[in-house]
C-alpha cells in the first residue's frame, strides 16, 4: 500500500517533487448556430510569464487548441458566466497560429484576473484516454496536495498517491524534500511517431528552479528519489544546463544568458560531454550569482530513450505507462530489460495504469 512508502525509503535519499499545479483549462464556447467550440489553454503567449499571465486584466494572448476549429471559420466568440464580482462576459479571438497551437485573444470585462476567470469558467482538462465527461470531484482529485504554482495542463500523476500523512511519516524520517515546478503540457499525451523515434517531435515543458534547490542538491551527498517522470525530466535536463555552461564557458558577470540560451534541444544531452554531478550545479550556481538570479526559467525538449544515461535520477517513483508513449521509453531507459517484468507483474497482478492508478518505485542495479 502507497501509506507504506516511508518505510521503503532506505537510505534517506533526497525526494524532489513537481509542484505544478493544473489549470481549469478547457473552455466552451457556442456559437450562433449552435456548434460547440472547445478552446483548451496550453501556455501564455502575451504575456509568456505565467504568473503575468495569470494577473492579467481585461486581455490576454494564449497557445491553445481549439476543438471543432473547422466550425469556427471567423468572428469572436463570446460566454457569459457568474463570478463572486458578478457576472463576465468572455471574448474569444483568433489571431493566427504558432506551430501546432492557435493564438487566442481573450478579453473581458470587470475587475478580474485571468486566474479567475479560468477557475470560474474552465473545466478540468482530465487526460483524454478517460474518455469522460469532467466531474466536480476532478478539480481536487486531478490535483496533488503540494501543488502550489499554477501552469500544468495535466497532473504530474506519481504526486497523486501523496496525502499529508504520507509527506508527515517521510519528514519525520529527516528526508530531505526539495520542490521544482515544470508545467506538463499536453503533448504529455502525445503518442510516438509512426515513423520512428527519429521522427517524433519531443514537446517543450518550461520549468523553474530557485537557487536553495540547487544549493540543498550539491550539499547533500544522498542519492536522488524523483516523483515522476516530470520531475525526473526536470533534473536531468537542469544537469546538462550546467554540463553546456561549463563546455561553453561561463559568462563574465557583465553578461547574461538569453532565455533562449537555457533551452535545451531535444537530442542535445546526448552529445554534451559528461562531468560529475556536483561540478554540473556548481557551474549553474556560479552563473546564477553571477547574473544575480535566485530563480532559473528554462525550457527543455529531452527527450529520453533506451541508451541514454541518466546523470541525477537515482531513483524513480512512477505510475504504470501505455505502450507508443514518451514515458515508456523513459521508464525503459532507466531500468533497461527490467522494464518487460516490471509491466509483466503489473499486469499479471491486475494493475490499474494511467493517472489514476498504481504506482512503483524503480530503483535500477548499480551503473
Amino acid at each position: 500500500q502507497f501509506c507504506e512508502l516511508p518505510s521503503l525509503l532506505s537510505g534517506s535519499p533526497i525526494m524532489v517533487y513537481n509542484d505544478t499545479r493544473v489549470v481549469q483549462a478547457r473552455l466552451r464556447f457556442r456559437k450562433d448556430s449552435g456548434s460547440g467550440i472547445e478552446i483548451f489553454c496550453l501556455e501564455p503567449y502575451e504575456p509568456s510569464e505565467y504568473n503575468l499571465a495569470f494577473q492579467k486584466k481585461e486581455t490576454s494572448i494564449w497557445k491553445c487548441l481549439v476543438g471543432n476549429a473547422r466550425k469556427w471559420k471567423d468572428g469572436p466568440l463570446a460566454i457569459s458566466f457568474e463570478t463572486s464580482d458578478g457576472n463576465v462576459r468572455l471574448k474569444a479571438e483568433k489571431l493566427g497560429r504558432e506551430r501546432d497551437a492557435f493564438l487566442i485573444r481573450f478579453s473581458w470585462d470587470g475587475d478580474i484576473v485571468f486566474g479567475d476567470i479560468l477557475d470560474a469558467a474552465g473545466a478540468t482538462p482530465i487526460p483524454p484516454y478517460l474518455d469522460r465527461e469532467v466531474m466536480e470531484t476532478d478539480k481536487e482529485n486531478y490535483q496533488t496536495v503540494y501543488s502550489k504554482n499554477e501552469g500544468s495542463v495535466a497532473a504530474p500523476t506519481a504526486g497523486l498517491h501523496f496525502t499529508r500523512d504520507v509527506l508527515d511519516g517521510i519528514a519525520m524520517m529527516g528526508i530531505p524534500r526539495i520542490n521544482l515546478t515544470l508545467h506538463v503540457g499536453a503533448g504529455t499525451f502525445q503518442p510516438l511517431a509512426p515513423t520512428g523515434l527519429q521522427d517524433h517531435p519531443m514537446h517543450a515543458e518550461r520549468f523553474f528552479i530557485r537557487r536553495p534547490a540547487i544549493e540543498v542538491l550539491l550539499e547533500e551527498d544522498r542519492e536522488i528519489l524523483a516523483v515522476g517522470t516530470t520531475t525526473t525530466r526536470m533534473l536531468e535536463s537542469l544537469y546538462w544546463f550546467g554540463s553546456r555552461l561549463i563546455s561553453h564557458g561561463l559568462p563574465s558577470k557583465n553578461q547574461s544568458l538569453e532565455r533562449n540560451d537555457f533551452s535545451l534541444d531535444q537530442w542535445e544531452a546526448y552529445t554534451l560531454e559528461k562531468v560529475p554531478r556536483k561540478e554540473s550545479l556548481s557551474a549553474l550556481l556560479d552563473y546564477m550569482q553571477g547574473s544575480g538570479n535566485d530563480t532559473l526559467e528554462t525550457v527543455t525538449r529531452l527527450m529520453i530513450i533506451p541508451g541514454y544515461t541518466f546523470m541525477m535520477t537515482d531513483r524513480l517513483l512512477t505510475n504504470f505507462h501505455q505502450p507508443g508513449s514518451t514515458l515508456l521509453l523513459l521508464v525503459g531507459a532507466y531500468i533497461g530489460r527490467d522494464w518487460k517484468p516490471v509491466y509483466d507483474f503489473a499486469l499479471d497482478n491486475d494493475f490499474r495504469f494511467l493517472s489514476y492508478g498504481d504506482s512503483s518505485i524503480l530503483m535500477p542495479q548499480k551503473r
